[in-house]
């Protein structure tokens, strides 16, 4: 995509004993669009698509770790309906993800953040703030901005390898990304083909540890990368990348199926070249990884320029010259100015066609001259964009990316809806229960039930499925995943459970090709504390009677009472005593009369126990 940038900087239980939780995943629609839409957002078109970034009262140096709050109350009505009605917030129920490209690796230790640079007055984290208001994940893209073979000459020093892994963890972890998204093309474009054997295996090793680095603070990895052909073809493509070696430690590969003709007029991306980098692609890991790349600009080539240019025309008319870029969205207007119809070449995919221009004017001696250019327009379509979807759909992609966002048409986006729309999967009805926790409360290491039922809108259990049980404890702002269920054919899962402390317990589900994720309702318990007795059944008139109660969870410094009842009232037996390192008090009192008692353990501002009888003989 680097080599896109330089245009597109120009371009213009139900009982007492049980409680139910029951959730959807969130939408009114029986079937909601499946979320196959992801893109590229550059820092220089932040302004475009998310018109009011602006500074916030919540934009102060934020706790790493911490995002920014940018929810509607500190709008207006005017500003939040702009919000609202941007693209990403109109596109949020097709979209799953962002990839900001804002980044760029220098050195090991340092990485440029472009998005400074070019939204000076517009703090980024309100900016990423907006974006997940919309409800999306942010993977920002990082480019290579080293020279030539000098990021492949640090890659292959595992200590400096180390280094730039901490450094790219380091970013995500800072500012609370969800993932980063590699976009190293100078191996491809500046390195030279020659150098590729000697720098795949220096990739893959980046690629292997920074996947573990970034799993273990649950992140993503993704990379964006040209095309690579399965290694029988005579073609390899751009085989540095090795995706048959990075496959099992990334979580997407986005694809680059553009650019096919560059230097000369073509095709921005055929579909027959697309679908078989595709099969490629999803032979050698989860289809579910892929994501088909769809450009949204168009390349317009000079193909011949017959006689000479006035001094007055513009520079550079001449065959082979560097083609001239537009937006898709621009096309049709384009193609009225240069009096041209386009058509749809049935082959590759895409909407061509070919026009001239004429100057006239006078040559650097001032004799009157004329010449006439002879140019080629190449770009995909609405027709296009549906046809690619159609590989989606066929292939079971994660989705597609946008190089970049919101440079569609219109027609081009509602294709993209209809689309996701066509592939919808079935939502999922998720129900939590508890069991044995009355009003989802326990005594603290009390064992409780927790159920679940997975159906689908119309009842039918979903089996099969994979059921994460997550818990968030109390004072914790993140879930954690207890254990993994699989439903059985009536779509329940049922485990026991203990917990220490106060928690909140919810169930999540995986989406898969033919079922959305869904995430049940949080169920909050209370964990009360508890008291484990160690007591005499009897003990002779005058002697020792010791009673011991560990308090759970075990604190110390919590003060207790011995009472025994006395004509129906509690009455205190000797001073209160104090609870050790263990949670343990310890009791001794002395009896002077035959008979049974009744004694319990109160804990000052807490518990009591139970009761219990002892035998004074």
């Amino acid at each position: 995509m680097k080599r896109i940038i330089a245009f597109a900087l120009s371009l213009v239980t139900i009982a007492t004993l049980t409680t139910l939780i029951t959730t959807q995943t969130a939408s009114a629609e029986d079937k909601p669009p499946r979320k196959v839409v992801t893109g590229w957002l550059p820092y220089y078109s932040v302004r475009t698509i998310m018109p009011l970034v602006r500074k916030l009262p919540s934009a102060q140096p934020t706790v790493s770790g911490k995002p920014a709050v940018c929810d509607a109350s500190q709008y207006g009505p005017a500003e939040n309906q702009a919000i609202e009605s941007s693209y990403l917030f109109t596109n949020k129920d097709l979209m799953k993800e962002v990839m900001p490209f804002w980044f760029s690796i220098k050195s090991p230790t340092v990485i440029r953040n472009d998005y400074v640079t070019g939204n000076p007055s517009w703090p980024m984290a309100d900016t990423v703030c907006l974006i997940r208001r919309a409800g999306l994940q942010v993977i920002p893209t990082m480019t290579d901005g080293t020279g030539k073979l000098e990021l492949s000459n640090y890659l292959a020093n595992p200590a400096t390898r180390t280094t730039i892994v901490k450094t790219i963890v380091d970013l995500v972890l800072t500012n609370n990304f969800d993932g980063i998204d590699l976009d190293y093309e100078g191996f491809a474009f500046v390195d030279g083909n020659s150098t590729w054997t000697k720098t795949a295996p220096r990739w893959v090793a980046l690629v292997k540890e920074l996947s573990v680095a970034l799993r273990s603070h649950n992140k993503l990895l993704s990379i964006s990368t040209p095309y690579v052909y399965d290694p029988k073809e005579k073609q390899k493509g751009y085989f540095v990348y090795a995706w048959a070696d990075v496959a099992s430690s990334i979580d997407r590969l986005r694809i680059m199926t553009y650019d096919y003709s560059v230097a000369k007029p073509g095709p921005i991306g055929p579909i027959s070249w697309t679908e078989k980098t595709l099969k490629y692609a999803v032979s050698i890991m989860s289809p579910s990884k892929v994501y088909i790349g769809l450009p949204g600009y168009g390349r317009d080539w000079i193909t011949s320029v017959n006689g000479k240019c006035p001094v007055t025309a513009p520079p550079g008319l001449k065959g082979g010259a560097k083609a001239a870029t537009f937006k898709t969205s621009y096309a049709l207007t384009k193609a009225g100015i240069d009096k041209a119809t386009p058509v749809f070449d049935e082959k590759f995919s895409e909407a061509t066609y070919s026009y001239s221009q004429i100057y006239n004017g006078l040559t650097a001696t001032g004799a009157s001259t004329e010449c006439t250019v002879n140019r080629t327009v190449w770009y995909q379509n609405e027709r296009s964009y549906a046809e690619r979807m159609a590989l989606v759909a066929k292939y079971r992609l994660g989705g597609a990316s946008l190089w970049t966002l919101a440079m569609e048409s219109p027609a081009a986006t509602t294709e993209l809806r209809k689309a996701a729309l066509a592939i919808a999967p079935d939502p999922v009805v998720s129900t939590l229960s508890i069991e044995g926790a009355p009003q989802n409360t326990i005594n603290y290491a009390a064992l409780f039930t927790v159920k679940g039922l997975l159906t689908l809108k119309d009842k039918s259990p979903v089996a099969g499925l994979t059921v994460a049980l997550e818990i968030k404890r109390a004072n914790e702002s993140t879930w954690s995943k207890v254990t993994e269920l699989v439903t059985g054919v009536d779509g329940t899962i049922s485990t026991p459970m203990t917990l220490g402390g106060n928690a909140s317990l919810r169930l999540t589900t995986v989406g898969t090709w033919e079922q959305a994720e869904s995430i049940s309702q949080e169920a909050a318990i209370t964990v009360k504390s508890n008291l484990q007795l160690d007591r005499p059944v009897s003990v002779s008139k005058g002697a020792p009677l010791v009673v011991k109660a560990q308090l759970l969870p075990r604190i110390s410094g919590k003060s207790a009472q011995l009472q025994k009842n006395i004509n129906g009232k509690w009455q205190n037996v000797g001073a209160a005593v104090l609870s050790d390192t263990n949670g343990l008090f310890t009791f001794t009192t002395v009896e002077p009369k035959r008979g049974v008692i009744t004694m319990r353990v109160q804990v000052i501002g807490d518990i009591a126990s139970e009761q219990f009888a002892v035998v004074i003989r």
